[in-house]
């Protein structure tokens, strides 16, 4: 069959549809690469606007302002070799002497600390400022959190285990207290003390009042 053959109209009608298919699958790219960076700004606008409502939130409660989208830097050692990581935080905050990092957050879970980037991010904020707390700033709910982190000191030993040794060191303590005191309200008299020796696997037996008796095995010292 030649082109010759073929309707006009089914080959405009072919064009088109080829025509509309590339559009289509041009538009799908496009949206598909715009939505990403569309999310995105909406997110830094949600948080310019969170950070906009957080401040007087936190003015309130005797924060004063340091810096805003504070810049740090820390190192990771990769294998020995140094990996430096750089990040922004909302917040620096001071009161009452103490410094402080604050993030702030929006929405119905970003703000809650069951959501792990939420509470790894703030972790990573303790570990990289140089600051006394951590802040979570909930604006939709207008409430301040202040963050205490466990801190665990490296090659340390554990409390229970420090626990134990205590008592242990006390009860020997009192033990031989004990034992002093005991040997100064009731001495040894000499009728107490046993002299014993050792001949040829024998032994005597000396008590005041009586007369020393060898044992088998040894014959008695005549004068």
């Amino acid at each position: 069959m030649s082109l010759s053959s073929i309707p006009p109209e089914l080959l405009v009608a072919v064009c088109v549809a080829a025509l509309l298919l590339a559009l289509v699958q041009t538009a799908r790219l496009a949206f598909t690469r715009w939505l990403p960076r569309h999310r995105i700004a909406v997110a830094r606008a949600a948080g310019a606007d969170g950070e906009l409502r957080a401040e007087p939130l936190l003015r309130a409660q005797g924060y004063a302002v340091v810096a805003r989208q504070a810049p740090v830097s820390y190192d990771v050692a990769v294998d020995g070799e140094p990996f430096e990581i750089a990040l922004r935080a909302d917040f620096l905050l001071e009161r009452d002497g103490r410094r402080y990092v604050a993030e702030v957050k929006t929405g119905r879970l970003a703000p809650r600390l069951e959501t792990s980037a939420t509470r790894r991010q703030l972790l990573e904020y303790r570990v990289a400022f140089d600051v006394d707390g951590v802040l979570l700033v909930d604006v939709d709910a207008g409430r301040v959190h202040s963050l205490e982190f466990p801190s665990h000191a490296p090659g340390g030993v554990d409390e229970p285990r420090v626990g134990w040794l205590l008592w242990l060191a006390l009860g020997a303590g009192l033990g031989l207290g004990a034992s002093a005191v005991e040997g100064r309200l009731h001495p040894p008299h000499a009728g107490d003390i046993r002299g014993g020796s050792d001949v040829d696997g024998g032994a005597t037996t000396i008590v005041p009042g009586t007369t020393a008796r060898p044992s088998a095995g040894i014959s008695p010292v005549r004068p």
